[in-house]
């Protein structure tokens, strides 16, 4: 299951340090954020709860970029 997020980022920078932190979160089979649309897209993994693993996405965001949103 694939989901998109508008998100809340300052810069490019930021938003890939997002994407890492999304990508290395369990339950996410990939992850992509594009700064310039502010939106991250999950594709999760098989078996999982979208609203669960993105509360630990956003956890896992918050600890490398502090002032980031995700609007679940």
């Amino acid at each position: 299951m694939k989901k998109t997020y508008k998100i809340e980022v300052d810069c490019a920078n930021c938003a890939n340090k997002m994407e890492d932190a999304a990508k290395k979160t369990a339950g996410v089979k990939d992850a992509t954020v594009n700064f310039m649309t502010l939106k991250m897209s999950v594709e999760f993994e098989e078996g999982t709860d979208p609203k669960t693993v993105m509360k630990d996405v956003l956890k896992n965001c918050k600890k490398v970029e502090d002032d980031c949103e995700i609007f679940l």
